[in-house]
């Protein structure tokens, strides 16, 4: 059985081959997260205007398996971004994907750009 978080990758701006349009600005909330399906996968996207940044993970949290962190808490830890998980308050870089709590799993990171008002998620297929 193929795990669901295999088909999520880290993508680094230098290797995005497809913008995806994931909406307008103003269909995502301020200072939280929405969701948005882009083929096989569930992206989790995060308008912080509270720094007047946009950031894009995978929905899935890696320590339960469940499609839960675009309803999670945004915040910040030693100015880093973050996202914690509704369920169990795992935390994660929203800038790298780095699990902030020490453990050894992480998330998924996708580059955002803002095109007058389209919302920008880069990919790599």
């Amino acid at each position: 059985m193929e795990n669901v978080l295999d088909k999520y990758k880290t993508v680094a701006i230098a290797d995005v081959k497809i913008w995806f349009k994931a909406g307008t600005i103003k269909d995502f909330p301020s200072n939280r997260g929405g969701c948005i399906k882009y083929k096989d996968k569930q992206i989790a996207v995060f308008n912080f205007e509270r720094r007047n940044e946009w950031y894009a993970c995978q929905n899935a949290c890696p320590h339960k398996m469940e499609m839960v962190l675009s309803r999670g808490m945004t915040g910040s830890a030693d100015n880093v971004p973050k996202i914690a998980c509704p369920m169990h308050k795992k935390t994660f870089s929203l800038v790298d994907g780095s699990n902030l709590n020490g453990e050894d799993y992480s998330i998924a990171t996708y580059p955002v750009k803002i095109v007058e008002d389209e919302v920008m998620i880069g990919f790599v297929d």
